[in-house]
């Protein structure tokens, strides 16, 4: 059992290496349009503060994120993108979770960027800077191993159209909306949402909702493939995160690394070239192979439902 388990291990630091060589292609992408240090962009965030992003962590493996700045329609100030940050790292390395659901305070969900913030880093380079910032955040939330819903109540606007789709699957009640809005800013997505949109509505629908603006309630988004659920309840209503809970858990049953090895698979099977994708599942299966739930599972002579 130690000769699997240090196999197993050893899997999986072959695992986050391949994944970790994605990672550092796609930054150096951005980098290479980049002046500056990411220590720059983080002074000038800091210096307009508000709003929180708070995180618990459950008994059941559920983490909640919540961006809480309702005075402000939960739009991200500067030191709410730092948090962001940081509940990311503390969430990778939350070796029991299983599953976490992302939703806004005050039954909305996200109007975006501060505009406060925006124009203080108007220029070129900080603009390039804090899409750096966020775009590896998002890539990082995107990545985590946990299997992850936005919960939309209200509206989710612009950057906070772009948090939705870093989110394995998109939960929406009866009267909230999608819109991505940069275009009446001059704009374009700019935190990685369009390249995640693409991949989950297809390039057709993504040019109707970017080109269009075209808002997305919860029949338009079913149609398209962009909401995966529409909870039959108004945004406030106390009973929406209950119903999200009860949703995500039909995905998180069973023991963490099992599932989080579920995540890792797929991850590697979007993000990696075939051959590497295939190697990368090998490793992740030799994580779980000879293990706890495998060796329960044997034991008990499960019978699949």
């Amino acid at each position: 059992m130690t000769a699997v388990c240090g196999s197993a291990r050893f899997r999986l630091i072959q695992y986050r290496s391949a994944v970790r060589r994605v990672v550092m292609q796609q930054g150096r992408t951005v980098c290479a349009h980049t002046h500056g240090s990411a220590g720059d962009i983080r002074e000038k965030l800091r210096a307009f503060p508000g709003g929180s992003i708070d995180l618990t962590k459950q008994e059941s493996g559920i983490a909640v994120m919540t961006l809480n700045n309702p005075a402000r329609m939960n739009a991200f100030s500067g030191s709410m993108m730092l948090e962001l940050e940081e509940r990311v790292h503390e969430l990778e390395s939350w070796s029991e979770g299983k599953g976490l659901i992302v939703q806004g305070a005050a039954g909305t969900f996200c109007s975006g960027s501060d505009l406060n913030a925006v124009r203080a880093i108007a220029n070129p380079q900080d603009g390039m800077q804090m899409c750096e910032f966020m775009q590896n955040t998002l890539s990082r939330l995107l990545r985590l191993p946990l299997i992850s819903l936005a919960l939309i109540e209200g509206r989710a606007l612009g950057g906070g159209a772009e948090l939705t789709t870093a989110c394995d699957f998109r939960l929406m009640t009866s009267d909230g909306v999608i819109q991505f809005v940069h275009k009446y800013m001059g704009l374009v997505p700019g935190w990685g949402g369009a390249a995640r949109l693409v991949r989950i509505v297809g390039t057709q629908n993504s040019l109707k909702l970017l080109g269009g603006a075209r808002k997305v309630d919860p029949d338009f988004g079913k149609q398209i493939g962009l909401i995966d659920e529409v909870l039959h309840c108004s945004s406030g209503d106390g009973n929406t995160l209950t119903q999200a809970e009860q949703w995500l858990s039909e995905f998180i049953k069973g023991s963490a690394p099992v599932i989080r090895a579920v995540k890792r698979v797929v991850i590697s099977g979007r993000e990696l070239a075939l051959d590497e994708a295939l190697t990368a599942e090998r490793n992740v299966f030799g994580t779980v192979w000879g293990g706890p739930a495998n060796l329960e599972a044997l034991a008990m002579k499960t019978k699949h439902k």
